[in-house]
Protein backbone atom coordinates (compact mmCIF):
# COMPACT_ATOMS: atom_id res chain seq x y z
CA UNK A 1 0.00 0.00 0.00
CA UNK A 2 0.74 3.65 -0.83
CA UNK A 3 -0.21 6.88 1.31
CA UNK A 4 0.09 10.04 -0.30
CA UNK A 5 1.53 13.10 1.83
CA UNK A 6 -1.23 15.75 1.11
CA UNK A 7 0.51 18.28 -1.11
CA UNK A 8 -0.66 22.45 -0.39
CA UNK A 9 0.25 23.90 2.80
CA UNK A 10 3.48 23.46 4.95
CA UNK A 11 3.66 21.34 8.13
CA UNK A 12 2.95 25.11 9.83
CA UNK A 13 -0.40 25.66 8.23
CA UNK A 14 -1.59 28.00 6.18
CA UNK A 15 -0.84 31.65 6.49
CA UNK A 16 -3.87 34.11 8.58
CA UNK A 17 -2.87 36.79 6.47
CA UNK A 18 -0.59 38.47 7.92
CA UNK A 19 2.36 36.25 6.91
CA UNK A 20 1.96 34.67 10.08
CA UNK A 21 1.38 31.01 10.65
CA UNK A 22 -2.34 30.15 11.44
CA UNK A 23 -2.76 27.09 14.06
CA UNK A 24 -5.05 24.20 12.75
CA UNK A 25 -7.76 23.21 14.44
CA UNK A 26 -6.73 19.81 15.51
CA UNK A 27 -3.07 18.29 15.69
CA UNK A 28 -2.97 14.32 16.22
CA UNK A 29 0.05 12.80 17.19
CA UNK A 30 -0.17 8.55 16.08
CA UNK A 31 -2.13 7.29 13.11
CA UNK A 32 -2.78 4.22 14.95
CA UNK A 33 -6.36 2.54 14.96
CA UNK A 34 -7.61 5.61 17.38
CA UNK A 35 -5.84 8.60 16.07
CA UNK A 36 -7.04 7.72 12.41
CA UNK A 37 -10.83 7.03 13.86
CA UNK A 38 -10.24 10.34 15.13
CA UNK A 39 -8.71 12.48 12.46
CA UNK A 40 -11.50 10.85 10.31
CA UNK A 41 -14.36 12.04 12.79
CA UNK A 42 -12.85 15.36 13.28
CA UNK A 43 -11.80 15.76 9.70
CA UNK A 44 -15.38 15.32 8.74
CA UNK A 45 -17.27 17.79 10.70
CA UNK A 46 -15.33 20.59 8.74
CA UNK A 47 -11.97 20.99 11.63
CA UNK A 48 -8.72 21.54 10.31
CA UNK A 49 -6.63 18.63 11.07
CA UNK A 50 -3.43 17.35 11.06
CA UNK A 51 -2.42 13.80 11.52
CA UNK A 52 1.58 12.97 12.53
CA UNK A 53 2.92 9.44 12.36
CA UNK A 54 6.37 8.64 13.33
CA UNK A 55 6.05 5.20 10.97
CA UNK A 56 6.44 4.82 7.14
CA UNK A 57 2.69 4.44 6.99
CA UNK A 58 -0.61 4.61 9.06
CA UNK A 59 -2.28 1.83 10.81
CA UNK A 60 0.88 -1.06 11.18
CA UNK A 61 -0.58 -2.63 14.45
CA UNK A 62 -3.97 -2.57 13.06
CA UNK A 63 -3.24 -3.66 9.29
CA UNK A 64 -1.79 -7.30 11.13
CA UNK A 65 -3.94 -7.42 13.76
CA UNK A 66 -6.17 -10.15 14.60
CA UNK A 67 -4.28 -12.60 12.70
CA UNK A 68 -4.81 -10.07 10.06
CA UNK A 69 -8.41 -9.46 9.94
CA UNK A 70 -8.92 -7.01 12.55
CA UNK A 71 -10.95 -7.95 15.34
CA UNK A 72 -12.59 -4.97 15.25
CA UNK A 73 -15.40 -5.05 17.84
CA UNK A 74 -17.60 -7.49 19.72
CA UNK A 75 -21.57 -8.16 20.21
CA UNK A 76 -20.98 -8.31 23.68
CA UNK A 77 -20.09 -4.99 25.52
CA UNK A 78 -19.54 -3.31 28.51
CA UNK A 79 -17.04 -2.44 31.35
CA UNK A 80 -17.18 -5.80 32.82
CA UNK A 81 -14.74 -5.93 29.51
CA UNK A 82 -12.14 -3.75 30.88
CA UNK A 83 -9.56 -2.98 33.43
CA UNK A 84 -8.98 0.44 34.71
CA UNK A 85 -6.79 0.99 38.07
CA UNK A 86 -8.67 4.51 38.20
CA UNK A 87 -12.62 4.44 38.60
CA UNK A 88 -13.73 1.06 36.40
CA UNK A 89 -16.79 3.25 35.25
CA UNK A 90 -14.62 5.17 33.35
CA UNK A 91 -14.89 3.71 30.31
CA UNK A 92 -19.33 3.54 30.41
CA UNK A 93 -19.71 6.68 29.06
CA UNK A 94 -17.88 6.60 25.57
CA UNK A 95 -18.82 2.89 25.53
CA UNK A 96 -22.68 3.75 25.50
CA UNK A 97 -22.18 6.59 22.91
CA UNK A 98 -20.75 4.41 20.69
CA UNK A 99 -21.83 0.70 20.09
CA UNK A 100 -20.77 -1.77 18.69
CA UNK A 101 -24.19 -1.82 15.78
CA UNK A 102 -22.43 1.50 14.63
CA UNK A 103 -18.75 0.59 13.98
CA UNK A 104 -21.06 -2.47 12.28
CA UNK A 105 -22.60 0.54 10.37
CA UNK A 106 -19.29 2.26 9.19
CA UNK A 107 -18.35 -1.17 7.83
CA UNK A 108 -20.94 -1.72 5.67
CA UNK A 109 -20.47 1.73 4.18
CA UNK A 110 -16.79 0.92 3.47
CA UNK A 111 -18.33 -2.53 2.15
CA UNK A 112 -16.06 -4.59 3.89
CA UNK A 113 -17.34 -8.04 4.70
CA UNK A 114 -17.32 -8.75 8.46
CA UNK A 115 -17.97 -12.46 10.34
CA UNK A 116 -19.26 -13.56 13.50
CA UNK A 117 -16.99 -15.89 15.40
CA UNK A 118 -17.11 -17.62 18.68
CA UNK A 119 -17.77 -15.55 21.94
CA UNK A 120 -19.40 -12.60 20.13
CA UNK A 121 -16.25 -11.57 18.14
CA UNK A 122 -16.18 -9.69 14.73
CA UNK A 123 -13.61 -9.63 12.19
CA UNK A 124 -13.47 -8.23 8.61
CA UNK A 125 -13.25 -11.91 6.29
CA UNK A 126 -10.64 -9.38 4.15
CA UNK A 127 -7.32 -8.61 4.97
CA UNK A 128 -6.97 -5.86 7.98
CA UNK A 129 -5.39 -3.58 5.58
CA UNK A 130 -8.73 -2.94 3.44
CA UNK A 131 -9.41 -1.50 6.97
CA UNK A 132 -6.61 0.78 7.30
CA UNK A 133 -6.21 1.76 3.43
CA UNK A 134 -10.30 3.14 3.82
CA UNK A 135 -9.32 5.26 6.92
CA UNK A 136 -6.75 7.05 5.55
CA UNK A 137 -8.54 7.18 2.39
CA UNK A 138 -11.38 8.79 4.37
CA UNK A 139 -8.95 10.95 6.49
CA UNK A 140 -7.73 12.28 3.18
CA UNK A 141 -11.19 12.88 1.53
CA UNK A 142 -12.14 14.99 4.29
CA UNK A 143 -9.70 16.87 3.66
CA UNK A 144 -7.02 15.32 6.90
CA UNK A 145 -3.45 16.46 6.48
CA UNK A 146 -1.53 12.79 7.09
CA UNK A 147 2.40 13.35 8.02
CA UNK A 148 4.29 10.24 7.67
CA UNK A 149 8.01 9.71 9.35
CA UNK A 150 7.11 12.49 11.81
CA UNK A 151 8.82 11.83 15.37
CA UNK A 152 6.68 14.52 17.70
CA UNK A 153 9.92 15.69 20.40
CA UNK A 154 8.15 18.61 22.17
CA UNK A 155 4.71 19.64 23.48
CA UNK A 156 4.12 23.21 25.10
CA UNK A 157 1.08 25.65 24.79
CA UNK A 158 1.51 29.10 24.42
CA UNK A 159 -1.71 30.71 25.67
CA UNK A 160 -4.96 29.31 23.44
CA UNK A 161 -2.25 26.89 21.05
CA UNK A 162 -0.25 24.15 21.51
CA UNK A 163 3.24 24.18 19.67
CA UNK A 164 4.65 21.32 18.12
CA UNK A 165 7.90 20.57 17.54
CA UNK A 166 9.95 17.33 16.06
CA UNK A 167 12.17 15.99 12.95
CA UNK A 168 13.28 19.83 12.03
CA UNK A 169 9.46 20.61 11.80
CA UNK A 170 7.13 22.75 13.48
CA UNK A 171 3.03 22.37 13.81
CA UNK A 172 0.82 24.84 15.64
CA UNK A 173 -2.44 23.58 16.91
CA UNK A 174 -5.83 24.96 19.20
CA UNK A 175 -6.06 21.00 20.56
CA UNK A 176 -3.73 18.01 20.55
CA UNK A 177 -4.70 14.56 20.91
CA UNK A 178 -2.34 12.07 21.68
CA UNK A 179 -3.10 8.54 20.31
CA UNK A 180 0.60 6.88 20.85
CA UNK A 181 -0.31 4.02 21.64
CA UNK A 182 2.15 1.48 24.31
CA UNK A 183 5.29 0.10 24.37
CA UNK A 184 3.38 -3.62 23.75
CA UNK A 185 4.64 -5.20 20.57
CA UNK A 186 7.04 -3.19 19.32
CA UNK A 187 7.58 -5.56 16.64
CA UNK A 188 4.48 -3.77 15.13
CA UNK A 189 5.83 -0.47 16.65
CA UNK A 190 4.72 -0.07 19.73
CA UNK A 191 6.81 2.39 22.03
CA UNK A 192 6.68 4.52 25.27
CA UNK A 193 7.08 7.58 23.72
CA UNK A 194 3.34 8.80 23.78
CA UNK A 195 3.72 7.98 28.01
CA UNK A 196 6.83 10.10 27.83
CA UNK A 197 5.10 12.96 26.01
CA UNK A 198 2.20 12.58 28.71
CA UNK A 199 4.21 13.14 31.27
CA UNK A 200 5.91 16.65 30.13
CA UNK A 201 2.60 17.46 29.57
CA UNK A 202 1.82 16.78 33.68
CA UNK A 203 -0.07 13.72 33.03
CA UNK A 204 0.67 10.92 35.31
CA UNK A 205 0.85 7.13 34.23
CA UNK A 206 -0.47 4.30 35.98
CA UNK A 207 2.71 1.88 35.54
CA UNK A 208 2.72 -0.02 32.35
CA UNK A 209 2.75 -3.42 32.46
CA UNK A 210 2.03 -6.30 29.82
CA UNK A 211 -1.25 -7.85 29.21
CA UNK A 212 -3.03 -10.49 26.97
CA UNK A 213 0.78 -12.26 26.63
CA UNK A 214 1.23 -15.58 27.98
CA UNK A 215 1.64 -16.36 31.70
CA UNK A 216 4.99 -18.40 32.39
CA UNK A 217 5.34 -21.48 34.81
CA UNK A 218 8.47 -22.10 37.35
CA UNK A 219 11.20 -24.38 35.43
CA UNK A 220 10.19 -26.76 38.21
CA UNK A 221 6.71 -27.60 36.28
CA UNK A 222 8.32 -29.52 33.90
CA UNK A 223 5.97 -31.50 33.22
CA UNK A 224 3.71 -29.15 32.52
CA UNK A 225 5.71 -27.49 29.67
CA UNK A 226 6.43 -31.10 28.45
CA UNK A 227 2.71 -30.78 27.32
CA UNK A 228 4.44 -27.94 24.65
CA UNK A 229 1.46 -28.18 22.08
CA UNK A 230 -1.50 -29.29 23.57
CA UNK A 231 -4.55 -27.40 23.05
CA UNK A 232 -8.02 -27.60 23.96
CA UNK A 233 -11.12 -25.95 25.43
CA UNK A 234 -10.92 -25.44 29.39
CA UNK A 235 -12.33 -22.89 31.86
CA UNK A 236 -10.11 -20.61 33.77
CA UNK A 237 -11.30 -18.53 36.85
CA UNK A 238 -9.36 -16.43 39.32
CA UNK A 239 -10.37 -13.79 42.23
CA UNK A 240 -9.37 -10.33 40.97
CA UNK A 241 -10.24 -7.53 43.98
CA UNK A 242 -12.71 -10.01 45.63
CA UNK A 243 -13.99 -11.02 42.04
CA UNK A 244 -14.02 -14.20 40.73
CA UNK A 245 -13.75 -14.16 37.10
CA UNK A 246 -14.24 -16.49 34.70
CA UNK A 247 -13.51 -17.40 30.80
CA UNK A 248 -14.50 -20.25 28.58
CA UNK A 249 -11.70 -20.88 26.15
CA UNK A 250 -8.74 -22.49 24.29
CA UNK A 251 -5.93 -23.02 26.28
CA UNK A 252 -2.47 -24.01 24.85
CA UNK A 253 0.60 -25.42 27.15
CA UNK A 254 4.35 -23.97 25.84
CA UNK A 255 7.40 -24.50 26.51
CA UNK A 256 7.32 -21.48 28.95
CA UNK A 257 4.13 -22.09 30.82
CA UNK A 258 0.44 -21.34 29.24
CA UNK A 259 -0.90 -19.48 26.36
CA UNK A 260 -4.39 -19.39 23.91
CA UNK A 261 -7.28 -16.98 24.46
CA UNK A 262 -8.15 -18.84 27.71
CA UNK A 263 -4.79 -17.83 29.48
CA UNK A 264 -4.36 -14.25 27.60
CA UNK A 265 -7.29 -13.17 28.73
CA UNK A 266 -6.78 -15.04 32.87
CA UNK A 267 -3.28 -12.53 32.26
CA UNK A 268 -5.01 -9.37 32.14
CA UNK A 269 -6.82 -9.94 35.66
CA UNK A 270 -3.66 -12.25 37.16
CA UNK A 271 -2.38 -10.89 40.31
CA UNK A 272 1.09 -12.01 41.27
CA UNK A 273 0.96 -15.62 43.67
CA UNK A 274 -2.39 -15.94 42.62
CA UNK A 275 -3.82 -19.77 41.35
CA UNK A 276 -5.86 -20.58 38.62
CA UNK A 277 -8.25 -23.14 39.00
CA UNK A 278 -8.75 -24.20 35.59
CA UNK A 279 -11.44 -27.09 34.69
CA UNK A 280 -9.95 -29.39 32.09
CA UNK A 281 -13.58 -31.03 31.42
CA UNK A 282 -15.92 -27.81 30.90
CA UNK A 283 -19.58 -28.63 29.98
CA UNK A 284 -19.06 -32.03 31.45
CA UNK A 285 -19.91 -33.27 35.12
CA UNK A 286 -16.63 -35.55 35.62
CA UNK A 287 -18.09 -36.95 39.45
CA UNK A 288 -20.99 -38.33 37.14
CA UNK A 289 -18.73 -39.95 34.84
CA UNK A 290 -16.54 -42.08 37.27
CA UNK A 291 -20.29 -42.95 39.16
CA UNK A 292 -21.84 -43.72 36.30
CA UNK A 293 -23.10 -47.69 36.91
CA UNK A 294 -21.01 -48.68 33.43
CA UNK A 295 -17.73 -46.79 34.72
CA UNK A 296 -16.88 -49.44 37.77
CA UNK A 297 -14.87 -51.55 35.74
CA UNK A 298 -12.68 -48.56 34.12
CA UNK A 299 -9.59 -46.68 35.35
CA UNK A 300 -9.76 -43.01 35.53
CA UNK A 301 -6.57 -43.14 33.40
CA UNK A 302 -8.86 -44.87 30.36
CA UNK A 303 -12.20 -42.89 30.89
CA UNK A 304 -10.07 -39.50 30.84
CA UNK A 305 -7.84 -40.55 28.12
CA UNK A 306 -11.61 -40.29 25.66
CA UNK A 307 -11.97 -36.86 26.12
CA UNK A 308 -8.43 -34.92 26.27
CA UNK A 309 -4.89 -35.97 25.26
CA UNK A 310 -3.63 -39.04 27.25
CA UNK A 311 -0.32 -37.29 28.07
CA UNK A 312 -2.61 -34.44 29.83
CA UNK A 313 -4.46 -37.34 31.47
CA UNK A 314 -1.70 -38.99 32.81
CA UNK A 315 -0.17 -35.65 34.24
CA UNK A 316 -3.75 -34.62 35.99
CA UNK A 317 -4.22 -37.46 37.69
CA UNK A 318 -3.33 -39.04 41.19
CA UNK A 319 -0.70 -42.10 40.15
CA UNK A 320 -2.18 -43.99 43.27
CA UNK A 321 -5.60 -43.74 41.88
CA UNK A 322 -5.28 -43.40 37.70
CA UNK A 323 -5.17 -47.03 36.68
CA UNK A 324 -7.38 -48.73 39.69
CA UNK A 325 -10.61 -49.92 38.79
CA UNK A 326 -13.49 -47.08 40.03
CA UNK A 327 -15.12 -49.86 41.63
CA UNK A 328 -12.71 -50.12 43.91
CA UNK A 329 -12.06 -46.26 44.76
CA UNK A 330 -13.35 -44.66 47.90
CA UNK A 331 -15.68 -41.30 48.05
CA UNK A 332 -12.38 -39.65 49.18
CA UNK A 333 -10.34 -40.76 46.07
CA UNK A 334 -12.75 -39.78 43.68
CA UNK A 335 -13.39 -36.63 45.16
CA UNK A 336 -9.28 -36.54 44.76
CA UNK A 337 -9.96 -36.97 41.15
CA UNK A 338 -12.46 -34.95 40.74
CA UNK A 339 -10.71 -32.14 41.93
CA UNK A 340 -7.31 -32.73 39.55
CA UNK A 341 -9.52 -32.20 36.47
CA UNK A 342 -12.25 -30.31 36.96
CA UNK A 343 -10.50 -27.79 39.85
CA UNK A 344 -7.21 -27.93 39.02
CA UNK A 345 -4.69 -25.02 40.22
CA UNK A 346 -1.88 -23.64 38.60
CA UNK A 347 -0.05 -20.74 39.80
CA UNK A 348 1.65 -19.15 37.52
CA UNK A 349 5.34 -17.63 38.17
CA UNK A 350 4.63 -14.37 35.83
CA UNK A 351 3.95 -13.06 32.75
CA UNK A 352 6.00 -13.21 29.52
CA UNK A 353 6.93 -9.42 28.74
CA UNK A 354 6.12 -6.58 26.34
CA UNK A 355 7.36 -8.22 23.18
CA UNK A 356 4.56 -11.02 23.24
CA UNK A 357 2.17 -8.94 25.09
CA UNK A 358 -0.96 -7.55 22.59
CA UNK A 359 -1.41 -4.24 24.47
CA UNK A 360 -0.56 -3.09 27.77
CA UNK A 361 -2.03 -2.23 31.18
CA UNK A 362 -1.76 0.98 32.73
CA UNK A 363 -0.94 4.22 30.95
CA UNK A 364 -2.70 7.84 31.47
CA UNK A 365 -4.37 8.24 35.09
CA UNK A 366 -7.93 8.40 34.46
CA UNK A 367 -8.26 10.17 36.92
CA UNK A 368 -7.15 13.03 34.94
CA UNK A 369 -9.27 12.85 32.19
CA UNK A 370 -12.85 13.47 31.50
CA UNK A 371 -14.73 10.62 30.95
CA UNK A 372 -17.05 11.79 28.43
CA UNK A 373 -15.01 13.13 25.79
CA UNK A 374 -11.61 12.15 26.66
CA UNK A 375 -10.04 15.61 27.42
CA UNK A 376 -7.62 16.48 30.21
CA UNK A 377 -8.91 18.03 33.16
CA UNK A 378 -5.41 19.33 33.84
CA UNK A 379 -4.66 21.40 30.07
CA UNK A 380 -7.58 22.26 28.43
CA UNK A 381 -7.22 21.67 24.52
CA UNK A 382 -5.42 18.20 25.51
CA UNK A 383 -7.14 14.91 24.80
CA UNK A 384 -6.11 11.09 25.28
CA UNK A 385 -7.48 8.54 23.70
CA UNK A 386 -7.10 4.69 22.73
CA UNK A 387 -4.54 2.39 24.59
CA UNK A 388 -2.09 5.11 25.85
CA UNK A 389 -5.21 5.43 28.69
CA UNK A 390 -5.36 3.28 31.28
CA UNK A 391 -7.97 1.29 29.87
CA UNK A 392 -7.60 -2.61 28.79
CA UNK A 393 -10.02 -4.68 27.27
CA UNK A 394 -9.97 -8.46 27.46
CA UNK A 395 -9.24 -10.63 24.05
CA UNK A 396 -12.11 -10.48 21.52
CA UNK A 397 -12.33 -6.98 20.23
CA UNK A 398 -12.33 -5.10 23.22
CA UNK A 399 -9.74 -3.04 22.82
CA UNK A 400 -10.09 -2.27 19.08
CA UNK A 401 -13.59 -0.81 20.23
CA UNK A 402 -11.93 0.77 22.77
CA UNK A 403 -10.05 2.65 20.20
CA UNK A 404 -13.15 3.92 18.35
CA UNK A 405 -15.17 4.49 21.06
CA UNK A 406 -12.23 6.68 22.75
CA UNK A 407 -11.53 8.51 19.36
CA UNK A 408 -15.15 9.74 18.69
CA UNK A 409 -15.55 10.75 21.74
CA UNK A 410 -12.69 13.19 21.84
CA UNK A 411 -13.75 13.86 18.25
CA UNK A 412 -17.72 14.95 19.02
CA UNK A 413 -15.93 17.36 21.58
CA UNK A 414 -13.70 18.70 19.68
CA UNK A 415 -16.49 19.54 16.85
CA UNK A 416 -18.10 21.38 19.62
CA UNK A 417 -15.48 23.78 20.86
Amino acid sequence: MTYTIPTGPGPQGPSDGTGRSRPADVLIVGAGAAGLFCARAAAQSGLDVILLERGAAPGRKLGISGGGRANFTNRHMGPQHYLCHGRQDFCVPALQAFTPDMILRQMRQWRLPVEERSHGQIFLTVPARQLVQALANDCRRFGCRLYCHSMVKHISRKGNVFEVTGNDMHWRARAVVLAMGSPAWPQAGGSGAGFRLAQSLGLSIIRPRPALTPLLLEEDAAAFTALAGISLPVTVSLTYNGDIRVWEDDLLFTHEGLSGPAALKASLFWQEGTPLTVDFLPGLDFAAMLDAPDAGRQSARSLLGRHMPQRLADLLLPQTTARRKLAELSRKERIGIVTAVSRHEIIPAGRAGLKKAEVCAGGVNTDEIEAQNMQSRLMPGLYVIGEMLDVTGLLGGYNLHWAWASAMAAARNLATV
